[in-house]
């Protein structure tokens, strides 16, 4: 693919993203990571890229939601803190793990969630 190909492709998928995120609450990076290794991004590269498309998608979506006064913000920071130091203990682990068994991880995990989801009542 060329360089505008991938640029074009990027952008129409950051949309889906960002509608899918802003829905969800998920973030994003269930649908970014597995685009950006099949662009041919190794796993930790992914994982990294799509935390930046992330912020930009989380802030956009935080100020859509809290005009509709759908936000808890002590809750929300209270959950980042945690998510400070769960962050920087992830970042170190899939440093560990090869694409391929990331691959195998990540898939296992949305499986997970997919089957607590549709069976939760």
């Amino acid at each position: 693919m060329t360089e505008m190909t991938n640029s074009v492709l990027l952008v129409l998928f950051g949309i889906l993203v960002g509608v899918g995120a802003s829905f969800t609450g998920l973030g994003g990076g269930f649908l970014m990571i597995p685009l950006l290794i099949f662009l041919g991004y190794n796993a930790q590269k992914a994982v990294g890229t799509s935390f930046v498309a992330i912020l930009v998608i989380a802030v956009s979506a935080l100020v859509a939601h809290n005009k509709l006064a759908h936000v808890d913000y002590r809750a929300g920071l209270l959950l980042g803190l945690g998510g400070i130091a769960g962050a920087q203990v992830g970042a170190r682990l899939v440093e560990q793990v090869s694409t391929g068994s990331f691959k195998k991880i990540f898939a296992a995990i949305l499986l997970g969630l997919a089957g607590y989801l549709f069976w939760q009542k």
